[in-house]
């Protein structure tokens, strides 16, 4: 999922709850007080006035969800950057036989550290044309990786910190400098996630085409037909205009650490968090099946805990 070279399509768009949902809930309790009088008109009034705190507590419930997408994006879109970078493979004493771009996603999970995907953090990871290249010999090298952050007029540089052996996940060290120790880690959820519950993706779906889009039309003309997306970016993070995308939906399934969801998504999403219907980071957006719309992936936040812990200890280990 992250674009490789420039890949295009449309972007997604998270779309907002209808406000006659407020007016329903409403409904739902003046309804549901209703019936319970008219069903259970003996019923002693503490025991009434029990099952209206209970409905009430469902329509507050029920609202937090609702907020919860525009909540997620607000408070955390500061520590979730656009991921920029360059790679080539190549055999020795010659010209890279592959060179490309990559975009993605990726999220602050403690002081200094980027949670993203590994397939961000190492573009030739599962990449057939990569992979076919490296079993005859040839190098995989990333030329840079860089994190461009809402509110930050430059980007930070990015450079390996931990990945996982197993699944789609790695931890990247954030260069030091006074902001990225004032970027606010993303809350983890410790519980594992319910089928049925509400979901919000964040992330930078198409990359710089994404942000371009949605762009002040003055900016748009300027930048809509260039072809260098890393200038893109720093004209976008110059004007304040890195700014990432929220879809929402509902968690399909949950299949030991992967996460089936509705949630739309598209290339540049990858390492995106996906939030939960309290606001908390309950996996990191990986993939999406073409040709079903309920088919987009996550990989669990568990998995990602001991790469933070190993990635913490090289942190320290690297320090002077």
């Amino acid at each position: 999922m992250g674009e490789r070279d420039h890949q295009i399509q449309e972007e997604p768009v998270c779309i907002a709850w209808p406000k006659a949902v407020q007016a329903a809930l409403g409904v739902f309790v003046l309804v549901g007080t209703g019936v319970i009088a008219h069903y259970y008109p003996a019923t002693p009034s503490s025991n009434l006035q029990q099952e209206v705190q209970q409905l009430a507590r469902e329509v507050q419930r029920l609202k937090q969800e609702q907020a919860m997408p525009a909540l997620v994006l607000n408070r955390y879109r500061n520590s979730i950057c656009y991921i920029f970078g360059v790679y080539d493979v190549g055999f020795e004493g010659r010209r890279p036989a592959l060179r490309a771009r990559i975009s993605g996603t990726g999220f602050v999970v403690a002081d200094g550290l980027l949670a993203t995907n590994r397939h961000v953090a190492e573009p030739w990871y599962e990449d057939p044309e990569s992979t076919l290249l490296v079993h005859r010999g040839a190098t995989p090298r990333l030329e840079k990786l860089l994190a461009f952050f809402p509110g930050l007029p430059t980007p930070i540089v990015l450079t390996p910190g931990a990945v996982s052996a197993r699944g789609d996940l790695a931890v990247l060290h954030m260069e030091e400098s006074q902001a990225v120790h004032q970027l606010r880690p993303l809350p983890l959820a410790n519980d594992v996630p319910n089928p049925g519950e509400l979901v919000a993706v964040v992330g930078y779906p198409m990359g710089v085409l994404g942000m371009v889009a949605k762009s002040p039309p003055a900016v748009y003309e300027r930048l809509a037909f260039r072809r260098d997306d890393q200038g893109a970016a720093n004209e976008l993070a110059a004007l304040s205009l890195i700014r990432p995308s929220s879809t929402c939906g509902h968690l399909g399934d949950v299949v030991g650490d992967k996460l089936i969801y509705d949630a739309p998504t598209a290339h540049g999403g990858s390492g995106g968090p996906v939030f939960d219907s309290q606001g908390e980071v309950i996996g990191i957006n990986a993939a999406y099946i073409d040709g079903f719309s309920g088919g987009t992936l996550g990989v669990s936040v568990r998995a990602l805990q001991p790469l933070i812990a190993v990635a913490k200890a090289k942190h320290s280990e690297s320090r002077p």
